[in-house]
């Protein structure tokens, strides 16, 4: 499920107030993080069977975070709203320096 989706787990629908404190948390988190990180751009990842739309945002130092959002054009306006780069990740692929950071981390932790 994902976190602007109208259904929670099991098919009930969440109510209002639970789908804007989602909303809320998953907009304050991507904030944070561009904040707090330099050259930061957004990834868009389309949805799949069994994934929905998210927004990988990758800071210049390869370091990033990943976010559900309802669809595409949501996940544009919020990176719009955060003022970075928007890429269909489809068509640009993901940067070289995330998957660098992310080698960096698996060796750290082996």
């Amino acid at each position: 499920m994902g976190l602007f989706s109208k259904k929670a787990r099991g098919g009930k629908r969440a109510s209002a107030s639970a789908q804007r404190s989602a909303r809320s948390e998953t907009l304050d988190h991507l904030q944070a993080f561009v904040a707090s990180h330099e050259g930061c751009e957004a990834f868009i990842e389309p949805p799949t069977r069994v994934t929905e739309t998210t927004m990988v945002i990758v800071a210049e130092t390869g370091e990033w975070t990943r976010r559900r959002f309802p669809d595409e054009a949501t996940a544009m306006r919020a990176a719009k709203h955060f003022k970075i780069p928007a890429y269909d990740v489809n068509l640009s692929g993901y940067p070289s320096r995330m998957r660098e950071w992310n080698e960096r981390q698996r060796k750290s932790l082996g």
